[in-house]
């Protein structure tokens, strides 16, 4: 069977996965394997590692994406060339409101667009939004680990620096365009920036695909920019929240 143009892999490799976890780091995407039955590697391929195992006896993929919307879109893509059709991200994130802990894990329901990529799928008029069931088996999984979340609107940005406002630079500047965004999104309700949900987002959901994103906050940034925290339990415990949605969702 023919095989998909980056990850090398074909419909076989699989073994009829639908669903999908999709962490950015490439060591992360090994680690999060460790939690599937009988886990295999099947790739490593530039920044997409791509892990095959068994939950509740059903066939699933791990595959990181890197960094950012456009590696996103490829490994989205072409897994969904293969036969997956729904996308849970696991990323960690920097939470933008005071009464976000460190440690948190964050649900996106909808991302503002500050990508690029996903204007590649469909027009800035129309929205970055999740899979309402993916989501909600999000959220269910948080409430049966006894796990503190938030649920609302993520800040997608194609950079890490200027994109979401950081001034601690080598230049120190960031354009005009997007000083005070950072307050802007924090008055409108954001509770975070990460990198990929809004090309995940528009993305699956013009193509009808099914996808959820879930995160784990490092730092709040209205008290500091420099995490100090576990980054290890933070992956535990958001780990654990994908491992368990997944579950619900293949029941």
């Amino acid at each position: 069977m023919e095989k998909v143009f980056h990850l090398g892999l074909s419909r076989d490799d699989l073994k009829g996965a639908t669903l999908a976890i999709v962490p950015g780091d490439p060591d992360r995407s090994a680690r999060i394997s460790t939690f599937l039955d009988n886990p295999e590697c099947l790739a490593r391929t530039r920044e997409f590692h791509v892990y095959r195992g068994e939950l509740n006896g059903h066939s699933v993929v791990v595959c990181s994406t890197g960094i950012g919307g456009p590696s996103t879109s490829i490994a989205v893509e072409e897994l969904a060339q293969l036969g997956v059709d729904t996308f849970l991200r696991i990323g960690t994130t920097g939470a933008i409101q005071p009464h976000i802990n460190e440690g948190d894990i964050l649900i996106s329901q909808a991302s503002v667009r500050l990508d690029g990529a996903s204007q590649h799928f469909a027009p800035l008029s129309y929205p970055a939004v999740s899979d309402f069931f993916a989501t909600q088996a999000m959220v269910n999984a948080c409430d049966n680990l006894a796990i503190n979340y938030h649920i609302g609107i993520t800040a997608s940005s194609d950079t890490f620096y200027p994109g979401q406002e950081r001034y601690d630079t080598y230049s120190g500047y960031v354009p005009r365009a997007l000083q005070g965004s950072c307050e802007e999104w924090q008055k409108l309700g954001v509770m975070n920036y990460e990198m990929e949900s809004a090309t995940l987002f528009t993305m699956c959901a013009a193509l009808g695909l099914r996808a959820a994103c879930v995160a784990g906050v490092l730092v709040n940034r209205t008290k500091q920019e420099i995490p100090n925290v576990d980054h290890g339990e933070i992956e535990k415990k958001s780990v654990a929240v994908v491992i368990e949605a997944a579950k619900l969702l293949l029941n």
